[in-house]
């Protein structure tokens, strides 16, 4: 996953392309016996009493629970211990980028992994390409200018340490059919998760970040090894120029690879 295009974009092009940073119920019927020709009168008469009913959806998530009890969930949904303890992610598919007030995007492909605390996205158009990097310790980005969040101290990767010392969960309020935790660590870093009521889901989080804020919703979701993982999702940087958007596609998911070894290096500067 390598990508050499010049970069020869605007500078708003340039904004808009830094949204990359961040990553069945089945329903059973009741089968009903056909009535005997000697029953049918008296079927077509009797009170539909016996008739099959809809199964009832059971919310997750109900009001009472707690903001711990919220974080815990979202964690379960999203894999539990086999997300915590997945080695790596790898996503590839396309993108489509928009500029504020525009309605016509710039389509390109992605690359996106995610190993632990470190992460790196590689992004390329017919225009440009990009890169961003987070090695664990250090953000890299290609874009000079561009002030970036630490990649993996926000968002999905976060839910995963929820339990652990210097990680405090407080109440949002809810939206819609969401409800609404914030999980902040100790440098006082924090992202905003509102998961779905009726399967404890996140379907999307937001970062308040350097007087901006980064947003992120999940469209479509697979299980692959019993970890939820992303089909399709959009993000949002909101910035004084206005709204930066990219939505994302992910053709491939890979987990558990055998990653080289300067796979998050950083390039010299």
């Amino acid at each position: 996953m390598k990508f050499t295009s010049p970069f020869t974009l605007a500078a708003t092009r340039r904004i808009a392309l830094a949204l990359c940073l961040s990553t069945a119920a089945s329903v059973g019927a009741l089968a009903q016996e056909k009535p005997s020709d000697k029953t049918s009168a008296a079927a077509t008469t009797a009170a539909p009493a016996t008739a099959a009913q809809p199964a009832v959806k059971t919310s997750i998530i109900t009001a009472a629970m707690t903001p711990l009890e919220l974080a815990h969930a979202a964690f379960t949904a999203q894999g539990g211990e086999k997300f915590r303890h997945l080695k790596n992610m790898l996503l590839t598919g396309s993108v489509d980028l928009y500029a504020p007030s525009s309605t016509q995007s710039l389509t390109g492909r992605f690359g996106m992994i995610v190993a632990g605390d470190k992460l790196r996205q590689d992004v390329q158009s017919a225009l440009f390409s990009f890169q961003l990097i987070f090695d664990g310790e250090r953000s890299y980005t290609s874009m000079r200018g561009m002030n970036l969040p630490p990649l993996t101290k926000f968002g999905i990767p976060v839910l995963a340490k929820f339990d652990q010392a210097g990680y405090v969960i407080t109440a949002l309020p809810d939206k819609k059919k969401e409800r609404g935790f914030r999980i902040t660590d100790a440098e006082g870093n924090s992202t905003d998760y509102y998961v779905e009521m009726a399967t404890g889901r996140v379907r999307r989080f937001e970062i308040p970040y350097n007087r901006m804020t980064y947003s992120f919703e999940y469209k479509g979701f697979r299980e692959l090894d019993g970890v939820l993982v992303p089909t399709s999702f959009a993000q949002k940087l909101t910035a004084p120029q206005g709204d930066f958007i990219a939505e994302f596609k992910v053709k491939e998911v890979k987990l558990n690879q055998d990653l080289p070894a300067d796979a998050f290096k950083i390039p010299e500067q």
